[in-house]
């Protein structure tokens, strides 16, 4: 087998590209580096710079290369930003997986993961939301996540390709502080941006329906989501496992509240200083935690990190990136 990672040289595709290298996987990435940096791949995987809108150069990389899987993480992934840009969402990761699935088939390749999202739900109140949960999404992101894994398993269908899609949860962490996330978008990174500036960390609503009052949430670590990727891409091997499309949630299965994240972040960072709260932010959900079986049963993977790990991680990572 040869993978080829599509953002392979961004915050998650460099640990799945080190994760697959590791246990043996030959892997070849592509990135148009807006988000990515090549120094994140490992030394011996080839790093292609371009866009999944770029038929011709798809279809060379899979005849060059010799692919025959792909793992598809490239996007655009900023709630924020989808509202303000939805035709930018829309055409980036919509267009840019149906240019590369089209590459795919016509290459012969039969093996496909989709980086999803848990943003395909919306916000469901359910205690533990499972893989059957209704798909409301609230945002375009979290739309184009949804139309593409309609896409993914249309085409799967349409060419015989094995599928898989997993809808990842709350990412945070690092395998080591050159892997780590330098943008400052998700709450880990956010708090520690608070922190070096000498402020207090903020909490957006402190009056949920929760037992803290803060939102709650299921993180996950990203050296645990890459061996997620990589249970994952094995089973698309083995196709005397079963589905012939498979979609996944990706967490821990375990609610951890905003403040109770803080307060962990504080005590790893020697700034325990008491968050600001502000008033909540449209559309956020009081309560998402996945339902893990289904990762278990068809994977055989468990996250194994908790949240003091990934704060710890994160942290070592933002100093080596953004000093003391």
């Amino acid at each position: 087998m040869t993978w080829l990672i599509t953002g392979g040289a961004g915050y998650i595709g460099a640990h799945v590209a080190r994760a697959m290298t590791e246990a043996g996987e030959r892997v070849v990435a592509l990135d148009d580096l807006s988000a990515g940096y090549p120094a994140r791949l490992p030394s011996d995987v080839p790093l292609v710079e371009g866009s999944s809108l770029d038929g011709a150069l798809l279809k060379r990389v899979l005849a060059e290369y010799g692919v025959t899987g792909v793992v598809h993480l490239a996007a655009r992934k900023q709630v924020a930003e989808s509202v303000a840009q939805p035709t930018r969402y829309y055409r980036e990761n919509v267009g840019g997986l149906a240019t590369l699935l089209e590459a795919v088939a016509e290459a012969g390749v039969g093996r496909f993961l989709f980086s999803s999202s848990a943003a395909v739900y919306g916000n469901p109140d359910v205690e533990l939301i499972t893989e059957d949960t209704p798909c409301a999404p609230v945002n375009p992101y979290g739309e184009t996540k949804l139309t593409g894994e309609w896409l993914v398993r249309a085409a799967g269908r349409a060419h015989g390709i094995s599928t898989v899609c997993l809808r990842y949860f709350n990412v945070a962490g690092a395998a080591t502080p050159e892997l780590a996330d330098t943008g400052v978008f998700n709450i880990v990174p956010m708090v520690f941006d608070r922190l070096t500036r000498d402020e207090a960390p903020r909490i957006f609503g402190d009056d949920y329906p929760t037992p803290d009052g803060t939102c709650v949430r299921d993180y996950i670590h990203v050296a645990d989501l890459a061996e997620a990727h990589l249970a994952a891409a094995r089973r698309l091997v083995d196709r005397e496992s079963g589905d012939g499309d498979l979609t996944v949630n990706i967490g821990r299965g375990e609610g951890v509240s905003v403040r109770e994240l803080i307060t962990v972040i504080g005590e790893v960072t020697g700034d325990r200083r008491t968050p600001v709260v502000e008033a909540r932010r449209p559309g956020d959900a009081p309560r998402a935690v996945a339902s893990a079986a289904r990762a278990a049963e068809k994977l055989g993977w468990t996250a194994r990190r908790g949240v003091r790990e990934m704060a710890e991680s994160a942290w070592r990572g933002w100093l080596l990136h953004h000093g003391q």
